[in-house]
């Protein structure tokens, strides 16, 4: 299954739509105020151009079905609180890569994080069908590491120098969800963890 050109994602707590050029107007505040916000990204958003070459690249990857990105809607707020996206998107495989997500730091801890992760990872799942999703991130970002195991991933391991970072090169830490995973664990306790009924 390919992506289709308008995915929304909501529940009572947050709106994921599909990311727009124009959404650089939505985000720049945090592009000028919260440049830490980038700290371990591989493609910084800090400042106006960067924010720009961010949204491009997204963008570009999104026109070649690999990846596809969302801005984050906090919907207790109405206020844009960030975004995130699948990319790496293998159809031969039935696997992607959830990333690239960062909230304003007015956001974090909300309990944001895991309402977003359980829409993305119930549309891979349910709706794409896929297999596998993995996440990656900066092997010394213990905040993102935590956040993703308190969503059910599981440590795959370390690639060691894998990839060009801005401050030179970075080992990657992997984690992974899969399809049976989902199913007889995580959806559930995930489900609990955002307080559905």
């Amino acid at each position: 299954m390919e992506f289709k050109n308008e995915i929304i994602l909501e529940n009572e707590i947050v709106l994921l739509r599909s990311l727009k050029k124009k959404d650089i107007s939505l985000l720049k505040e945090f592009s000028l105020n919260e440049p830490e916000l980038w700290k371990y990204s591989l493609i910084p958003a800090n400042g106006l151009e960067n924010l720009k070459n961010y949204i491009d690249k997204a963008l570009r990857d999104r026109d070649l079905q690999t990846s596809y990105p969302f801005i984050i809607l906090d919907k207790r707020t109405n206020k844009i609180a960030g975004s995130t996206r699948f990319y790496d998107y293998r159809k031969a495989h039935n696997t992607v890569q959830l990333g690239y997500t960062w909230y304003g730091k007015d956001f974090q801890g909300t309990g944001l994080n895991k309402n977003c992760k359980f829409l993305l990872l119930k549309y891979a799942f349910e709706i794409m069908n896929l297999d596998r999703v993995e996440f990656r991130a900066d092997a010394t970002n213990m905040k993102s590491i935590a956040a993703m195991k308190s969503i059910g991933c599981v440590e795959e391991g370390i690639l060691r120098s894998n990839c060009m970072a801005p401050s030179g090169r970075r080992d990657s830490i992997v984690l992974s969800i899969l399809k049976d995973e989902w199913v007889k664990t995580v959806k559930d306790a995930l489900k609990n963890k955002c307080g559905f009924k």
